[in-house]
């Protein structure tokens, strides 16, 4: 079988909610990173042979397969294919393994892999909300009701349900958030970020002059415990605060993969090799702690323990996800999101699994490791596992 390679791998910098990309269509958005990676490997478009992309909430501006509309914002030929992947807050990490799948396969030699959200323009949650006078219903339907009877599936809930579970508590989750801000803005200051990110251009609202948007807009250069501690739960008797969880974001990022042929076809040097990739589904009412069973899964498919990997990125969409991840599988903290998380870089769904795989390559090769996972929890209880090897 073909080995599946990364070859190149951008983003965005992450946008706030009604922030500097608000006015950047998400399908203009797509394209434009689509853009950025054909200008970063200068190959030859035409070589390549399909775009997956993942996008989460596929209504309003993201709906009609924005995988193609990406596709057609692009300077990619109409000839070459788009199609958009779901699988919740995995979808571009599924993208990849989709890409990783076809070029091992040999079915195809050359893919482009990506994901884009703007949850400005397309709110969280839109696509679930039509009108009632439409006659449309639930997305649950009534045999998965009764399987699951009063249950809504919340991920909120989810992140609540394991604090007792593992045994996790306030200031852990305090003290994390800090970490996470901290990491973020020594790797935004000392320039860990600048090989992977691609600058946006963006307008002033004010001035309206134009300028470059290039660093991640919801970090918090002036963290504090103290503070991040005085945030309101956000439930009543809860402790699970704002501060605790991912900040909504818009964002792209995009990667291309191959094969043997495709090294050849566009004459650039691999940046990592795919070693594994696999999917797990777990109890969708806790729903986010899937990681971990995942993760354990994964190394022993891949026979390796988790010494063997240098690097982590697991997704920071609240803060007892990943610190009941690390406990469970025995992970060390320092090499887990070394350059901060979602609680300080954003959560922008549908592209984040692109945009850590892209941080993830980038760090490895900064810190000179070999293997890095990336894992992440996703809506209806699943989690997605990749692990690469730097080369």
């Amino acid at each position: 079988m073909n080995e599946a390679y990364i070859v190149a791998a951008v983003r965005t910098a992450g946008g706030k909610k009604g922030g500097r990309l608000k006015h950047w269509h998400p399908a203009d958005l797509g394209g434009f990173v689509i853009d950025a990676l054909l200008e970063r490997s200068g190959i030859d478009p035409a070589v390549i042979e399909d775009v997956v992309f993942g996008c989460v909430t596929q209504a309003g501006e993201q709906a009609s397969n924005i995988g193609r509309q990406s596709v057609l914002a692009s300077s990619l030929p109409h000839t070459i294919p788009g199609t958009t992947v779901d699988r919740a807050c995995g979808s571009s990490q599924q993208a990849l393994h989709f890409a990783a799948q076809a070029v091992k396969s040999g079915v195809m030699d050359v893919v482009l892999a990506g994901g884009v959200e703007s949850m400005t323009r397309s709110p969280m949650g839109l696509a679930a909300h039509f009108p009632s006078e439409h006659g449309f219903g639930h997305y649950q339907g009534p045999r998965c009701q009764a399987r699951y009877p009063g249950i809504k599936f919340s991920q909120f809930d989810g992140a609540a349900r394991m604090i007792p579970m593992y045994e996790l508590s306030k200031p852990e989750f305090d003290e994390f958030a800090l970490l996470s801000h901290r990491r973020a803005a020594y790797a935004t200051t000392s320039g860990q970020f600048a090989k992977e990110i691609v600058a946006v251009p963006v307008r002033d609202p004010e001035s309206g002059k134009e300028f470059l948007h290039d660093r991640d807009e919801g970090i918090r250069y002036d963290a504090s415990l103290e503070a991040i501690a005085s945030v309101k739960p956000i439930s009543e008797g809860g402790i699970l605060s704002a501060a605790h969880a991912s900040q909504l974001c818009d964002g792209a990022a995009a990667l291309l993969i191959v094969n043997e042929a495709g090294l050849k076809k566009t004459g650039l040097t691999p940046l990592a090799r795919v070693h594994h990739m696999s999917v797990l589904g777990g109890d969708p009412v806790v729903m986010l702690d899937v990681p971990i069973a995942a993760t354990q899964a994964a190394l022993r498919k891949a026979r390796m323990s988790i010494e063997d990997i240098d690097l982590y990125e697991v997704n920071e969409a609240f803060a007892p996800i990943p610190l009941a991840w690390a406990r469970k599988v025995g992970a060390d903290l320092s090499k887990m999101n070394v350059n901060g998380g979602a609680l300080a870089l954003g959560h922008p769904l549908g592209a984040s699994g692109c945009k850590l795989m892209t941080t993830l390559i980038h760090a490895l090769q900064a810190r000179n490791g070999r293997y890095g996972l990336q894992t992440m929890c996703e809506g209806g209880g699943m989690a997605n596992v990749t692990i690469v090897e730097r080369l």
